[in-house]
This record gives structure tokens, sequence and C-alpha cells, in this order.
């Protein structure tokens, strides 16, 4: 039988009429507010500009966003660490396409294009078959529903020559 480990998270978010007034109409109030976590820095948010939020604050679109490409990232070096692939830098250029309707919205997809530099003695195969892997491990990606789809691009870094 398999055993499952059941993990907890708490946020606290809060908000406060202190900032612009109360909620009278659509545009009276403020959309900034505060997220805390227990033992972390509080992060403050807002809506996203075309919902009258603060262009200059992270929006829970882009923590979506984030939280898919870092679940991915971790998985994949996880996984190059257990596979002896050694990963030299990674970086991923996410995107992400939200469909707004009236009164609702979702995401459609979104896409991870992670860039990774592996040393000279990894395997490229290798590596770039583990991102099918880690999307299918990764949490996040396996709660949401709409599409993850990843464009990894691998690249070798080039041997060191030989000292003479």
């Amino acid at each position: 039988m398999t055993q499952h480990k059941t993990h907890h998270y708490e946020v606290n978010t809060s908000w406060s009429s202190a900032l612009a007034g109360p909620t009278h109409n659509y545009r009276s109030y403020s959309r900034e507010h505060r997220i805390e976590i227990e033992g972390k820095a509080p992060l403050h948010a807002s809506a996203e500009p075309a919902f009258r939020g603060d262009e200059t604050l992270h929006n829970p679109e882009d923590l979506l966003l984030a939280s898919l490409s870092g679940c991915h990232l971790l998985w994949y070096l996880h996984l190059c660490a257990v596979n002896q692939v050694e990963v030299l830098e990674y970086l991923d250029r996410a995107s992400g396409v939200m469909l707004e309707s009236p009164g609702a919205g979702r995401f459609q997809e979104v896409v991870l294009r992670p860039q990774v530099t592996i040393s000279a003695s990894s395997d490229e195969a290798v590596a770039l078959q583990l991102h099918e892997q880690a999307h299918r491990e990764c949490f996040i990606a396996n709660s949401v529903n709409f599409p993850v789809r990843h464009e990894p691009v691998i690249t070798r870094a080039q041997p060191e020559a030989p000292s003479t």
C-alpha cells in the first residue's frame, strides 16, 4: 500500500480600507494587500493593472506563473543532481495567457522556456529528457486545470582548455 504524506501551508492575506477607503464602488478602493507567511518576509501585492492594480507590485497572476516556473526549476535541479547532469545556469522566460470573459477569467496556457547550461561532461539528451520528468513531478503543474508546456533549450559549456 502506498503511503501518502500530507503537507499543510498557511498564508495570511490582509487588506485595509485605510489605503483608499472602503468598497463604495469598483473604482473607490485600493487593490493593495499584504501576504504574510510566518517566518518569511511579507509580500506586498495588488491586482493586475488592467483591474485597477498597482503595476509596481506583484499580482496573483504573476505569482501563479512564478510558482509554476519555480516548481519546474526545483524539480529539474533535483532530477539533474540524481542523474549526474551538472547544471551551471538556468534561466526561465515563462509566459502565460489569461482569457478574461464577463465576470470571470482563466488561464489558457503557460509556457516555460528554460535555458539551461550544463557542464561539458554532462549528457545533453538526458538533460533535455529530464524536463519531461520535472513537468510530470511538479506539484503546481499537477494542480492547475490548463496546459503547462515547456520549450527547453540545453547548451553544453565548452570544455576547459588544458593549461600548459
